[in-house]
C-alpha cells in the first residue's frame, strides 16, 4: 500500500500521526507495522508544471490588457447644435464605473448606457462660437481621457450642416429637393438618424414620421429649403411646420382695411358736436332787474299793445301791476335795509359794543342767529362773552 503526503511544515520536532484507516484491515492491537518514507520528486514536477500553466491562463485572460482610452469625434455641426461619436469602449478585463462629457473643460454630463451609446447630441449652443469636447472613461484599472476635439458652430449663412430626411413626397417633389440641397451644401440621408436636423415630408404618415416624432425632430414642407436658398440663410421653421395653417397677410396690411384683425372699420369722417346742453330756466319775474319795466316801453309799443285787443291789453296791464307791486315791495326793503344800515353806524360811533336789540333789528344777524339755533349753538347776542363763545 502507497501513501502519499504532501509536507506543509518541517521544524525540529516531526510528530506524525498516521490513521488508522490506512492500516491493513489484519492490524489489530500489538501488531507491528513497517512504514518507508521517501520523496517523490516526480509528482513535485507534475504539481510545479500544472500550477504554472493555471497561472499563464489567468494573466492571458486578465492581465494581458487594459482598457483603451476613448476615440472621439465630431460627426455633424449645425448653427445651434453638435454631434459627437466615438468607438465602442474597449474596457479588456476591467469594470466600468462612468463615462462623462466635459465641454470646454467642464463636465456636461454623463453618458448613459455607454457600452451601448456611441453618440450623443448637445443642443442650445451659441451660433458661430469654438467648443472644445472630451471623453473621461473611469474604469477599476484606471482613468482614461479622450483627445480633446474642437468644434465650430455654423454661421447663419452656412447650410452645409442641414441633414435632411424624406418622408412620403411627390416624385417631381422629391427631384426639386434633391437639387435645391445639393445647391446649398446639405445634404440627405436614409432614415431618421440622431444627427438628422430637419424632416422634409408633404403627409404626415409612416413609419419614418412616426420616430421623427418620437425624436422631436421639426418637420417641415418642402418649402422650407426654397425659403432657405432664396434668402442664402437658415430660416426658422415655425411657419413651415407641416401642420401649420396657410394664413395670407395681416388684416391691417390689405388695401383698404384699417384697425386691427377683427375689429370692425372705424370711421374716418368728421366727429359729430355733441347736442348743446339744455338752458336753464329763465328766472323768475322780479329776482332780477333785467326785465323790462313799464316806464322803459317806448310809447310805438303802447300804442300796438292797445290795438291788439282787449285780452292782450288787460294781461299787460295785469304784467305791469305785478311789476310795479314787487318794486315797491324791493324798494321798501332797500330803504329798511338803509335804515338800519345809518342806525348801527349811529350806535358804533356812540358804544364800541352793540347790544342785543340793535342786532336784531338788522337782517343779517337774524339770518346768524337761525342758522346757530338750527346747529343748535349760541348766538353771540345770547348773553355769552366773546371768549366763551370763542372756547
Amino acid at each position: 500500500m502507497l501513501v502519499s503526503l504532501t509536507v506543509g511544515k518541517v521544524d525540529a520536532g516531526v510528530t506524525i500521526e498516521f490513521p488508522s484507516i490506512l492500516l491493513p484491515p489484519d492490524i489489530a492491537s500489538g501488531s507491528i507495522v513497517d512504514i518507508n518514507v521517501s520523496r517523490n520528486k516526480n509528482s513535485e514536477a507534475a504539481a510545479e508544471r500544472s500550477f504554472r500553466q493555471l497561472q499563464d491562463q489567468i494573466l492571458a485572460s486578465f492581465g494581458s490588457a487594459e482598457p483603451s482610452p476613448p476615440v472621439l469625434r465630431c460627426r455633424n455641426a449645425t448653427q445651434t447644435s453638435v454631434v459627437l461619436e466615438w468607438d465602442p469602449i474597449q474596457l479588456a478585463t476591467a469594470d466600468l464605473i462612468s463615462l462623462a462629457l466635459y465641454r470646454n473643460g467642464q463636465k456636461a454630463g454623463n453618458i448613459p448606457k455607454p457600452l451601448s451609446m456611441h453618440t450623443t447630441k448637445i443642443s442650445g449652443l451659441a451660433v458661430d462660437t469654438e467648443y472644445t469636447f472630451h471623453l473621461v472613461l473611469r474604469t477599476t484599472a484606471g482613468t482614461f481621457s479622450s483627445q480633446r476635439v474642437t468644434v465650430r458652430t455654423h454661421k447663419m449663412t452656412d447650410l452645409s450642416g442641414i441633414t435632411i430626411t424624406t418622408g412620403i413626397l411627390p416624385a417631381a417633389v422629391r427631384e426639386g429637393l434633391t437639387a435645391a440641397v445639393e445647391r446649398i451644401g446639405a445634404k440627405i440621408v436614409d432614415g431618421v438618424r440622431i444627427d438628422t436636423t430637419h424632416f422634409v415630408t408633404t403627409e404626415g404618415r409612416g413609419v419614418q414620421w412616426e420616430k421623427a416624432n418620437e425624436l422631436n425632430i421639426p418637420i417641415v414642407r418642402p418649402e422650407w429649403v426654397d425659403a432657405c436658398e432664396r434668402n442664402g440663410r437658415i430660416l426658422g421653421v415655425t411657419k413651415f411646420y407641416l401642420d401649420a395653417l396657410r394664413v395670407g397677410p395681416p388684416f391691417e396690411e390689405r388695401p383698404g382695411t384699417a384697425g386691427t384683425v377683427g375689429s370692425p372699420p372705424m370711421a374716418t369722417g368728421p366727429t359729430p358736436a355733441p347736442p348743446p346742453p339744455p338752458q336753464k330756466d329763465s328766472p323768475q319775474v322780479g329776482a332780477s332787474t333785467s326785465s323790462p319795466q313799464p316806464a322803459q316801453l317806448s310809447p310805438e309799443t303802447l300804442a300796438r299793445q292797445k290795438d291788439e285787443g282787449g285780452a292782450e291789453s288787460e294781461s299787460s296791464d295785469s304784467e305791469q301791476d305785478d311789476e310795479q307791486e314787487q318794486k315797491a315791495k324791493l324798494g321798501g326793503q332797500d330803504e329798511q335795509k338803509m335804515l338800519a344800515d345809518e342806525r348801527d353806524e349811529k350806535q358804533l360811533v356812540t358804544r364800541p359794543k352793540p347790544t342785543v336789540e340793535d342786532e336784531d333789528e338788522t337782517e343779517e344777524e337774524e339770518e346768524e342767529a337761525t342758522a346757530q339755533d338750527d346747529k343748535g349753538g349760541k348766538s353771540p347776542g345770547d348773553g355769552s362773552s366773546f371768549q366763551d363763545v370763542a372756547l
